[in-house]
């Protein structure tokens, strides 16, 4: 089914850039995995609309191949704002550590997710996916009258099966071991959703009738015929391309990827306000007992973007949201060309043409 996906989607291989919000959301890395013939997916779920439609531009400047944009699924709305005052005295000496104002909750905690919408569907993207809900039936259906592929991300059997009744044309299986945010949508208990990559993929190849894309700790070779294996038609690699040449995440991302830290992951909900697996690191560590208290999504990501940001500037990893998978070790400092030749040593015959 791999070489039926890869043909449908108009690339060369099955291999697909996970969508990666915020830093390294730029366009000269998702041009770049398509140009070396995957499939190159953008991360848009912090991005305003003009920024979005301004991406997408650069990114056809930068490639004639396919792409694709994610979003995340968030219904416009008052959000839960139980907990910001604890929060905010908590940041407050990290703040101070960093010389920056103290930390306030913003008056706009997120992009309208509606308006984010409506630009995918005037740009026509060749491939959108989703993550952390379903779009409505109305966008789905615009989507697929516009000719775009739809995929949509799940971390549970349950979820694959209902995103299959959605009308989705592939399902992405987000295995435990993927970095950044769950992707789960129909529970809250995340728990229940932590399955491997291992025992996701067969499981939901079995459940839909669908291609599958692995995604979570696939950083590889190896990675990429073990998903094969298991049924997945195609992979989809974060991780791996963050530490690339054309990676823009701030070095001090990059050596905290490169090094023996990197051995270390864990899910947090204390920089965003959902579960996300990274490295982890000081604030991690100092920050735990805010695991159950801090202010859901989007709150606690709006609260922390300051300290964040300034982090970045100031190469302080400690501070940074580390995002990574469980195979962040294998990450290295190559070119896209160089990870995407790798990955593809993983594949069939059938795949390489």
């Amino acid at each position: 089914m791999s070489d039926t996906l890869a043909q449908r989607l108009h690339i060369d291989y099955p291999i697909l850039l996970a969508p990666m919000a915020g830093e390294a959301a730029k366009a000269p890395l998702v041009a770049a995995v398509s140009n070396a013939g995957g499939l190159g997916v953008l991360g848009a779920g912090y991005m305003s609309p003009e920024k979005l439609l301004a991406t997408i531009a650069e990114i056809r400047a930068l490639t004639s191949r396919p792409f694709g944009v994610n979003l995340f699924v968030m219904a416009p709305g008052e959000r839960d704002r139980t907990g910001v005052e604890a929060m905010t005295a908590a940041l407050a000496r990290y703040h101070a550590e960093l010389g920056i104002a103290a930390p306030t909750l913003p008056a706009s905690l997120e992009e309208n997710y509606h308006d984010q919408m409506e630009a995918v569907l005037s740009a026509g993207v060749p491939v959108f996916s989703f993550t952390f809900g379903v779009p409505s039936a109305p966008h789905l259906d615009a989507l697929k009258a516009a000719g775009t592929w739809v995929m949509g991300t799940a971390t549970t059997v349950d979820e694959a099966v209902e995103l299959e009744r959605r009308g989705v044309d592939a399902i992405v299986a987000q295995g435990a071991e993927a970095g950044g945010h769950r992707g789960t949508f129909l529970s809250d208990a995340f728990e229940n959703a932590m399955i491997g990559t291992m025992a996701l993929v067969p499981q939901v190849a079995d459940a839909v009738r669908l291609p599958v894309v692995a995604a979570g700790g696939i950083a590889d070779r190896r990675g990429v015929r073990a998903a094969r294996a298991l049924g997945a038609s195609a992979v989809a690699v974060g991780t791996a391309f963050l530490s690339t040449i054309e990676s823009s995440v701030s070095d001090a991302y990059k050596l905290a990827l490169t090094g023996p830290g990197s051995r270390v992951t864990g899910l947090t909900r204390v920089f965003s306000g959902r579960q996300a697996r990274g490295v982890r690191n000081r604030y991690m560590d100092e920050m735990q007992a805010f695991e159950a208290s801090a202010p859901a999504y989007p709150v606690t990501n709006a609260l922390t973007r300051d300290m964040r940001q300034a982090a970045s500037r100031q190469g302080r990893a400690e501070f940074l949201s580390l995002w990574a998978g469980q195979a962040a070790p294998l990450a290295r400092n190559w070119s896209v060309a160089q990870l995407m030749e790798e990955l593809r040593e993983g594949l069939g015959q059938a795949d390489l043409g």
